[in-house]
């Protein structure tokens, strides 16, 4: 759409508060707009034809991701990874390589604790998708990227995607993809809180995509001003009541773990640890809980 490309071409002139200040009022309007299909789409595909669900009789599948999108991010995922360490989970980490510095420390440090390292673009300029050259030229970097990080997974920045140019990466799954999400540039939502596969051709082996099917941290907490962990647990309940997959994105870089004044964009994190609570203490033994490459493998095997 050309007013997203306007937007993308004018955003490093824009200062950050005023970019909040304009998305809220823009989400205000969708949240209106949209509030019958908005965080719940009833009409989304809760179940799979000749699917036998999940390993060990499990309700339901939690896959827990963060994209890590500025310097600062990168800074707290060390205290992330360890606040997850001691509440029992692990997650994937997606890292823009060619916008800050990646460190190979941090990288290793996750892959040696049970996490995920993946990509999240190149840039994170709203470019990647912006011609098949552009996409083309990139996707030689990223997949040198993901051959050096040994990563097998792929989200794009903003949720911007192209299933069929993303058979160009070297990957076994992409995340860049949602069941319902009216706030995202390009609000077209897969209408499933499954994974799917999207079928390679002679040239490509094709891949599993695996939309998030939570709202964001920073829609909620950000954009949508959101003063508790209640949307969130809304919509983890209906998922969990149709047996989907519960896959959330969240964001260092907007979590404020209390040794620094709150940013206009940033929360308190004791609203994610709040939600991993309510996961642990309502659904004890009913999740099964993997990382994307772990849910991809099983879906591709599964569904094959």
């Amino acid at each position: 759409m050309l007013a997203t490309k306007l937007y993308y071409t004018a955003k490093p002139f824009i200062p950050r508060w005023m970019q909040i200040v304009l998305r809220r009022n823009i989400s205000s309007r969708k949240r209106r707009l949209y509030n019958h299909n908005w965080p719940i789409d009833h009409e989304a595909r809760t179940y799979e034809e000749g699917w036998s669900g999940w390993p060990d009789a499990k309700q339901f599948a939690l896959v827990l991701t963060h994209d890590v999108e500025t310097a600062i991010g990168h800074e707290r995922c060390y205290d992330l990874m360890r606040l997850e360490e001691d509440m029992g989970f692990r997650s994937s980490f997606y890292f823009v390589p060619e916008r800050y510095a990646v460190s190979p420390d941090l990288r290793q440090c996750l892959a040696t604790s049970g996490f995920e390292v993946g990509l999240h673009g190149l840039y994170h300029d709203g470019k990647l998708f912006q011609s098949k050259a552009t996409f083309l030229k990139r996707a030689q970097k990223i997949n040198s990227y993901l051959e050096k990080w040994k990563g097998v997974g792929f989200r794009a920045p903003a949720m911007h995607h192209n299933l069929d140019w993303i058979h160009e990466l070297n990957i076994n799954y992409d995340a860049s993809t949602f069941d319902t999400d009216p706030f995202q540039p390009y609000p077209n939502g897969t209408r499933t809180i499954f994974p799917f596969k999207v079928m390679g051709n002679s040239a490509s082996k094709g891949y599993v995509e695996l939309p998030y099917t939570l709202p964001q941290d920073f829609v909620l907490f950000s954009l949508l001003k959101e003063t508790d962990i209640g949307i969130w647990k809304l919509k983890l309940d209906w998922i969990v009541k149709k047996g989907g997959m519960a896959l959330v994105i969240t964001h260092p870089d907007y979590m404020n773990f209390g040794n620094s004044k709150r940013r206009i964009d940033e929360y308190p994190i004791k609203y994610y640890i709040e939600f991993l609570n309510y996961i642990k203490l309502k659904y004890d033994g009913m999740y099964w809980h993997v990382l994307p490459r772990e849910i991809a493998h099983f879906w591709s095997e599964e569904m094959a």
